[in-house]
């Protein structure tokens, strides 16, 4: 059924929920990425068959059952102690659930209501029975996340339901264009790929383009070792993501818009396939969107994993079909982007935001973070830290909050060395910066960037020398080529840490890094070779000594190292 106004929208959203609200009770199974290799399918499966029956006929048990809703929700967030499942209506969150629990949990909670008290996360002795009791969840503010892991990922009814798209019904009928790009301005959102630009200043400047033809860009390339925000929001809630798009069409006066998707998310491209083809059945993308007379049509592109297409102008290109390369700028993408047209290029995070800045207004979004980066951040914690998963905290956020407090320390009790942050553009921050403001202004003052929010936590059994070393090799190997600095630049860095991590380094080598990373950083073409040698020269400033025991005392502290390690029978 097509939805031709803002009156039938909120019409099919009572419906919904009514539908929703029939339901005695909802299993939520968690299939973003992270819970599907462990196993989620087998037991939504499981749930299914045991909930609705095989082939539409009653099993001999589920005469008892009440009317049972079975659906895939996307990341829940713990995603260490996945397969995560969540009952409704009683809350009760359940982790490192397996196929054999699956009985258990259908004969005591979903029958009668009960909890199954063994697959309840931990908190030392404290047992916690729902996500708010958890202190990974209920220290985050979940706003861009605020649906994955509630609702159905791959119903855009659900969705609706929980106010999906009434942001879009208020921009196109109750706001001009210009009105929707000053209260984007007015709430101060920041790109969240990591550059941190105005984003309303970029959709003013595409909107006063002589040039009619104009275009919208996601970018889901997410790349960054370590990094599964976008991925996880495309999984979870594509549908935010979309709508902020077509507000963001509406704004600019574009009606073409593409999805950059890295291939090795195929789960987020399933997912947003489903979604636009629910969405264009509803009319909410396609022509004469809620009876507008906005017309918006939307495209998936699929990178082939090239780490320089996050990159503006080597994205674009590559949509066009062409080898994903940067190019010289000016001009940028606002004045000559996709096709050379005015192009407004954002990532999936910054267009999830768009939705509830219009419908709750830039005032809002303002009272959240700090004055000049406001609203929240969502990041990916791993490596050697108690909770891995997907988290969302507001700007400013001290650094030691995320790490000790949500994530839980390090594991086993270790020694907290260092965090890379922002992926291999990014740099290494020690204990002495965890009272740091996790904000743009912030991190750049240390000579870090957020970038699009990858978190490596390290404890002490690692080695700087080789995290610079692995990190360089995955720039190097990622350059496109195109220019000196940074093809040979790195090549040559790569060179040197090489000599190092195998005992053959010399003194004046870290002279030699640090003077080839400041030539790189500012003349290379493009973010990729700018930001290359960031993780190097914050190790080299924050662990000098580790590197120069590698290259006086041919020793590894870390062990790590193996032309430096010495076995002795």
């Amino acid at each position: 059924m097509r939805i031709n106004s803002k009156e039938e929208l909120q019409s099919k959203k009572a419906e919904i929920e009514q539908n929703i609200q029939n339901f005695t009770c909802r299993v939520l199974v968690c299939s973003g990425t992270g819970c599907m290799a462990s196993g989620a399918q087998k037991i939504y499966d499981e749930m299914v068959r045991l909930c609705e029956g095989i082939d539409g006929v009653e099993i001999e048990m589920q005469k008892d059952i009440p009317h049972v809703g079975v659906i895939k929700t996307g990341c829940q967030g713990l995603c260490e102690l996945g397969p995560l499942v969540r009952i409704e209506p009683y809350g009760y969150q359940y982790v490192h659930v397996q196929e054999e629990d699956c009985l258990e949990i259908v004969e005591r909670t979903v029958r009668l209501g009960h909890p199954v008290d063994r697959l309840f996360y931990r908190h030392g002795d404290e047992i916690c029975p729902k996500p708010e009791d958890i202190p990974f969840l209920n220290r985050q503010t979940r706003i861009v996340l605020e649906n994955c892991g509630k609702i159905d990922a791959e119903s855009i009814d659900e969705y609706i339901a929980a106010g999906g798209f009434s942001a879009l019904a208020k921009a196109v009928t109750e706001m001009t264009p210009q009105d929707v790009i000053d209260e984007v301005t007015r709430s101060g959102l920041r790109g969240r790929g990591g550059a941190g630009f105005p984003a309303g200043k970029k959709w003013s400047q595409v909107a006063r383009q002589a040039e009619k033809t104009r275009y919208v860009v996601c970018n889901g390339d997410e790349g960054d070792p370590g990094a599964f925000m976008d991925g996880s929001v495309m999984e979870g809630d594509p549908y935010k993501m979309i709508e902020g798009m077509i507000i963001a069409a509406y704004a600019v006066g574009a009606e073409n818009g593409y999805i950059y998707v890295r291939a090795e998310y195929p789960l987020s491209v399933a997912r947003l396939r489903l979604a636009i083809s629910q969405a264009e059945k509803y009319g909410l993308l396609g022509d004469h969107i809620l009876g507008s007379g906005v017309n918006f049509h939307l495209h998936i592109n699929r990178g082939a994993g090239a780490f320089v297409c996050g990159e503006g102008s080597a994205l674009t290109a590559s949509i066009e079909g062409k080898r994903g390369m940067p190019r010289v700028k000016p001009p940028r993408t606002v004045s000559q982007g996709l096709f050379a047209k005015p192009t407004v290029l954002n990532n999936v995070e910054t267009y999830a935001n768009v939705p509830m800045i219009i419908e709750n207004g830039a005032h809002w979004y303002r009272s959240i973070g700090p004055e000049n980066s406001p609203g929240t951040k969502t990041f990916s914690l791993s490596g050697t830290i108690r909770n891995t998963g997907l988290i969302e905290v507001p700007m400013g956020t001290k650094l030691g909050d995320v790490i000790f407090g949500i994530g839980g320390g390090i594991k086993n009790d270790q020694e907290f060395k260092a965090v890379q942050l922002g992926g291999p553009s990014g740099g290494c921050l020690t204990k002495e910066n965890l009272d740091l403001s996790l904000d743009f202004d912030s991190l750049k003052k240390t000579g870090a960037i957020i970038g699009s929010g990858g978190m490596v936590v390290m404890d002490q059994h690692t080695c700087m020398v080789e995290v610079a070393r692995f990190f360089m090799n995955f720039t190097q190997r990622e350059s496109c080529g195109k220019c000196v600095p940074c093809r040979e630049g790195t090549t040559r860095m790569l060179e040197i840490l090489q000599r190092i991590v195998e005992g053959k380094g010399e003194p004046e080598d870290l002279d030699k890094l640090l003077v080839l990373a400041d030539m790189i950083s500012s003349t290379a073409l493009c973010g990729l070779g700018k930001s290359a040698p960031l993780p190097v020269v914050s190790t080299i400033r924050a662990f000098r000594d580790e590197y120069m025991e590698h290259i006086v005392d041919k020793k590894c502290r870390a062990k790590v190292c193996d032309k430096l390690k010495t076995y002795v029978i």
